[in-house]
């Protein structure tokens, strides 16, 4: 079995974990770097919370990819004796590589969690999510962790491990549960296609989107689920565009009134945690979700590609145009959610004659380099931008001059660019919720002409200035 990338193993991974759904008392955690992507598909699908435990490899000094043992949070370690021996490696040279070692787990820890308490481990199920199993010795040092935490149980969740993976860790867990385990077994990587290296920025992005996730704020009220139940459609798909193969992922809630196509901007794609936690808000509020990458891998290489908002535009259209023939979405009223560069890709294919998009909304966009076609858009615009993006949100209030269709600009306190402060990107998403829900509902509810937005307003009890 080959997975595409982390992301596809975690959704695989949390197939096998259904059987967990509906337990209170889950708390999933990754194993920076590259099992957090994992972990964040797994903490998705059952709706718990995830964290970290961080744990370091112990590499022999003259070999440090060959693991000795490993070390994690609250003074964890794990040693194997018999490699330290067959290596030469003295009692001095294990401590050098421990106190090196650990400045880094201690960096790293601080850099994930970013001042947040760690999530409490004692009393609960903890799986303990990482991308695959090699040696084992880090999964050791974190289910040693869990135990010194107090998990009352501990499963261990992997996309691919060897086939004889659970004798090897024996004792250590509760559960074992794995996607896939071959037995000509050699390297984690050789199991996806894609396996780049995870980067610390990448594990703060999914951590604090799962904490805006599963902040008070962030559960959908009664009134948000349509009918509670499972979307009706929830799959990766392939759009295939002038001969190019663009990858998707489409869902579709019972009883959706709306499809929001994303336009994700630069170094982003349709697995950013941002946009997937936006989505998710949106579902719940009974829209359906297009989330697909503008550019492949190849393509996205070269900043020319980047920013080619003609380039972006022309496959969002293509990309829309395949959204109408699909039975299940086709007859979805669509709108357009963009940030960064993509935001210009929206506002330009809105822009086009034949577009039948009937609500734009930019979060952190770049909207003036839609350079003209910000004049002929149609469909009813909201910026939403971060009160410290000054830089961003003064070619905001330049590029809403030009527009002539009802819009809005909606300021987020204390959020940057890429609203990762607590709070803020919950709030850019319940901004973008309602607009969406405000226009894409069967039958258009009165517009206010563009003409007539003309002075500042506070949100009652949001704190978001807007510009309307």
């Amino acid at each position: 079995m080959i997975f595409e990338n982390r992301e596809e193993g975690g959704r695989r991974l949390a197939a096998a974990l259904e059987h967990l759904m509906g337990r209170a008392d889950i708390v999933v955690v990754g194993l920076p770097r590259g099992g957090v992507p994992v972990a964040a598909q797994v903490a998705e699908a059952l709706d718990a919370p995830l964290d970290v435990i961080v744990v370091r490899k112990l590499g022999v000094p003259y070999q440090p990819e060959l693991a000795m043992g490993a070390i994690g949070e609250d003074g964890a370690r794990v040693v194997d004796d018999e490699i330290v021996r067959l290596a030469h490696v003295s009692a001095e040279e294990l401590s050098a590589v421990e106190a090196r070692e650990q400045a880094e787990l201690t960096r790293r820890a601080e850099r994930f969690r970013r001042g947040r308490s760690r999530l409490p481990l004692g009393g609960r199920h903890v799986i303990v999510v990482d991308d695959g199993i090699a040696t084992g010795s880090t999964m050791r040092a974190a289910c040693a962790v869990a135990r010194i935490e107090g998990a009352e149980r501990i499963t261990i969740a992997v996309p691919v491990a060897p086939a004889d993976w659970t004798r090897r860790l024996a004792g250590l867990a509760d559960e074992y549960v794995a996607v896939a385990t071959p037995l000509d077994f050699m390297a984690v990587g050789r199991f996806y296609r894609d396996f780049r290296q995870t980067s610390d920025d990448e594990v703060v992005e999914i951590l604090d989107a799962a904490a805006a996730r599963m902040s008070p704020s962030a559960v959908p009220s009664s009134d948000e689920r349509p009918d509670g139940g499972r979307p009706v459609v929830d799959e990766d798909v392939e759009i295939r565009v002038d001969g190019t193969i663009l990858a998707g992922h489409l869902t579709v809630p019972p009883d959706a009134h709306g499809l929001v196509v994303f336009a994700h901007g630069s170094g982003s794609s349709r697995h950013s945690p941002r946009n997937r936690f936006v989505a998710r808000v949106l579902e719940r509020a009974g829209l359906a979700t297009l989330l697909f990458d503008l550019l492949t891998h190849d393509e996205e290489v070269s900043r020319a590609n980047v920013f080619d908002i003609g380039l972006l535009a022309h496959r969002l259209v293509a990309v829309t145009e395949w959204a109408h023939r699909r039975s299940r979405s086709g007859e979805l009223p669509i709108g357009f959610f963009g940030a960064s560069t993509g935001a210009a890709a929206a506002l330009v294919a809105a822009a086009d004659p034949t577009s039948e998009a009937r609500a734009v909304v930019s979060r952190g966009g770049r909207p003036d380099l839609a350079g003209s076609a910000l004049s002929l858009v149609r469909a009813p615009t909201l910026l939403v931008v971060g009160a410290r993006d000054s830089v961003v949100l003064d070619l905001n209030h330049r590029a809403r001059t030009r527009l002539t269709c009802p819009s809005e600009l909606s300021i987020v306190p204390g959020a940057s660019h890429l609203f990762e402060e607590p709070g803020t990107l919950q709030t850019a998403a319940e901004l973008a919720r309602d607009w969406f829900v405000r226009y894409l509902t069967p039958l258009d509810p009165p517009t206010r002409s563009a003409s007539s937005a003309a002075a500042d307003q506070d949100v009652s009890g949001s704190g978001v200035s807007r510009r309307a």
